[in-house]
């Protein structure tokens, strides 16, 4: 059976990475290719939407998308834990198809963000460096976020990351009390180092994306799951074997 696919933000780096994969994977059909500011109506039809656009814009398309009717997947940065306990509430109001937001269809980065929450238990100090590419136009990446709150999720009962002289600007923005500290430089795809400090010692979990083609197997299982999400899912691990 062929699903077909309306990408949003068609036109972006990922948008096009998006479309071919789409139109060079059996079992797939692109029904539409769309830039933000064409006629969301368009995609009216497909099986499953894929937002890849602006975090400017993303939160209106996605809501417009699911009162359509149509399951999201949604891969456009800024989706922190405001703006998804929003999207939670539009979607139980529509009582419709779900939503699956990621912030990184990287199969690498999951494992290291789901190592760092592993680590973060045992350390009380953590701090987060990301990097990207200059084009990225929001910092802290969407990674970044999701990582620090992942962080802060599993000290709930320990209490939040040491993060000493958090007033002065260079030390970062932080997120969920983890300080994150964002570069964009030219020559760099993707990068992020989350840093545990402890008596004696550092552990560094690192993950580089060298390519695009990182996110290629990720995007497949993606396009998969979401059609099935019910309510809103937020991360690959959510629909990966990890446990």
């Amino acid at each position: 059976m062929t699903s077909l696919i309306a990408v949003v933000g068609a036109t972006g780096t990922l948008g096009s990475f998006v479309v071919d994969l789409v139109q060079r994977t059996p079992g797939l059909e692109l029904h539409a290719a769309l830039s933000s500011r064409d006629d969301l109506d368009d995609v009216r039809g497909a099986d499953l939407v894929v937002d890849v656009t602006h975090p400017a814009v993303s939160p209106a398309i996605v809501e417009h998308v699911v009162r359509a009717g149509i399951p999201v997947l949604v891969g456009t940065s800024g989706w922190n834990a405001e703006r998804v306990a929003k999207l939670r509430t539009v979607v139980a109001d529509v009582d419709g198809p779900g939503v699956l937001v990621v912030p990184n269809f990287s199969l690498g980065s999951v494992l290291a963000t789901r190592f760092a929450t592993m680590a973060a238990r045992f350390y009380e100090s953590v701090e987060i460096l990301e990097a990207h590419h200059e084009g990225k136009v929001d910092s802290p990446s969407g990674t970044a976020v999701r990582t620090a709150e992942l962080i802060a999720e599993a000290r709930r009962d320990l209490g939040p990351v040491s993060a000493p002289f958090s007033d002065q600007r260079a030390r970062g923005q932080q997120v969920a009390s983890v300080p994150v500290h964002s570069m964009r430089l030219r020559g760099v795809v993707a990068k992020q180092e989350v840093v545990f400090g402890g008596d004696g010692e550092t552990l560094t979990l690192t993950h580089d994306t060298i390519s695009q083609r990182a996110y290629e197997q990720g995007l497949l299982v993606a396009m998969a799951a979401a059609p099935d999400v019910s309510g809103v899912l937020v991360g690959l691990d959510s629909v990966l074997p990890l446990d």
